[in-house]
């Protein structure tokens, strides 16, 4: 029998309504998370957990705003509100997220210098969070995913998985998206290409 881990990425205060990157409807999809979390094999939940000062935040580079794109040494990179201050209230679970179903918890993002979108590598695609190493040796070839953002890192997670040689569906109905310039449908697209299945 094949394993199937549901992984449960950034459903955090900072990206639901109210929150310093709120994304809309973002707590709408926590019930039906809540719903399916004891349908899986293991159940991971991924936490954005940026120190103050990241290199990702807008705040840290004199003169830009929030939403511009900016250079890194890994490649282009969106500057974002000050969001997911590690200890802080954005950074925790949303509140009616059953955290405690969760069989592990992977933090990202907690390196100054480079931000992590996927569940499974930080953004130069190359750094692991070490998601894959546990998944393999809990014998999971399946992943369904869900969260916060569809366009960002859910997007980039399911790209990894695919990559990774997961079989990899992303629950629509239980993800949303930021649509920056565009960014969902080309998510959605791109998903599609790598063999992602929308469901």
């Amino acid at each position: 029998m094949t394993g199937k881990a549901l992984i449960v990425i950034d459903v955090q205060n900072d990206f639901c309504p109210g929150g310093a990157l709120a994304v809309a409807g973002g707590d709408a999809i926590v019930p039906g998370i809540n719903a399916i979390l004891g349908a899986y094999d293991a159940v991971v939940c991924t936490q954005d957990w940026h120190p103050a000062d990241h290199s990702s935040f807008a705040s840290q580079h004199p003169g830009r705003a929030p939403m511009e794109m900016t250079d890194m040494p890994y490649g282009p990179q969106v500057l974002w509100p000050d969001h997911c201050v590690q200890g802080s209230h954005g950074a925790a679970f949303h509140p009616d997220l059953a955290v405690d179903a969760a069989h592990l918890i992977i933090r990202k993002g907690f390196r100054r210098g480079i931000d992590s979108y996927s569940a499974f590598f930080e953004n130069d695609r190359a750094t692991p969070t070490g998601l894959e190493g546990y998944l393999r040796a809990r014998g999971i070839t399946a992943l369904d995913m869900a969260g916060l953002a569809t366009d960002f890192c859910v997007q980039y997670s399911a790209l990894d998985a695919a990559r990774l040689g997961f079989a990899v569906t992303v629950l629509t109905d239980l993800c949303r998206g930021i649509d920056l310039d565009g960014s969902f449908g080309a998510a959605l697209e791109a998903m599609r290409a790598a063999g992602v299945a929308l469901r």
